[in-house]
């Protein structure tokens, strides 16, 4: 998998894990309490090893001159091996005050590097008071949930590969997604060729696994939206199959 890509196109700067070491954290200020990308990192790295998952591949890109990271994960979890994507756990931080702390469960397609997150296991937690105390009971929780996760990502696979699709209904789909904002107006005409003439062979098929390989290869490069973006996509074609969704879990500030 070319965990690479994501940051190529978001504007992050590729760095190695050890560089996140060197990223100065902003000194608190009251409340606000920024947590060290390199801490977080850590953090999420010890609670899949403690969870006797196996780290494959890492990737990580700092932005705005380090003041927000994003990092990427690809994770093995026994029984749970699919030759066509792989289970992957986003992280990203800010010291700028933009976004909190968060972790996100996701799957990347391997012949595409498509990337989605799914909006039912993503835990954040904003920079105040006690947040490292806090950190690792929010990683823990949503590492617990990885194993329910590729199980309903494996039945969404095999469900939208499964849905046999005209181009009307593709193009309803996909003003459905632009009114659930998973898109915007920019992006509908690069759907639309995705659709069309997609430009891996494996995604000509008919089906809703094509069309949503249509949206993810749109979507590729927008990390810092992409989790909240692949949930209302979700949402729209879920309900074309009736796949049933899961609360989304909430943790308080």
């Amino acid at each position: 998998m070319k965990l690479n890509n994501l940051f190529l196109h978001c504007g992050g700067a590729r760095v190695e894990p050890e560089q996140l070491e060197r990223v100065n954290t902003p000194p608190a200020e009251g409340r606000w309490q920024p947590v060290a990308h390199a801490t977080l990192a850590s953090q999420v790295r010890r609670g899949l090893e403690d969870a006797g998952m196996r780290i494959l591949t890492e990737a990580h890109a700092l932005n705005r001159g380090g003041a927000q990271y994003f990092g990427l994960m690809q994770v093995a979890i026994d029984g749970h091996q699919n030759d066509d994507w792989g289970t992957i756990v986003g992280l990203r931080n800010s010291h700028d005050k933009r976004f909190p702390a968060a972790l996100a469960l996701g799957s990347s397609v391997f012949v595409c590097d498509n990337t989605a997150f799914s909006g039912e296991v993503v835990l954040a937690r904003r920079h105040t008071t006690n947040i490292l105390r806090d950190l690792p009971q929010v990683t823990t929780r949503a590492i617990g949930k990885l194993a329910d996760f590729v199980g309903m990502t494996e039945q969404r696979a095999t469900v939208y590969r499964d849905r046999e699709m005209g181009n009307a209904e593709a193009h309803d789909l996909i003003v459905r997604a632009l009114d659930a904002r998973a898109i915007t107006t920019t992006m509908v005409p690069k759907v639309l060729e995705q659709w069309r003439a997609p430009n891996h062979s494996e995604f000509k098929d008919r089906n809703l696994w094509s069309l949503y390989n249509a949206f993810t290869e749109t979507l590729k490069g927008g990390l810092l939206k992409l989790p909240q973006r692949s949930e209302a996509l979700h949402g729209v074609l879920d309900v074309a199959v009736q796949v049933e969704r899961k609360e989304a879990l909430a943790l308080p500030a």
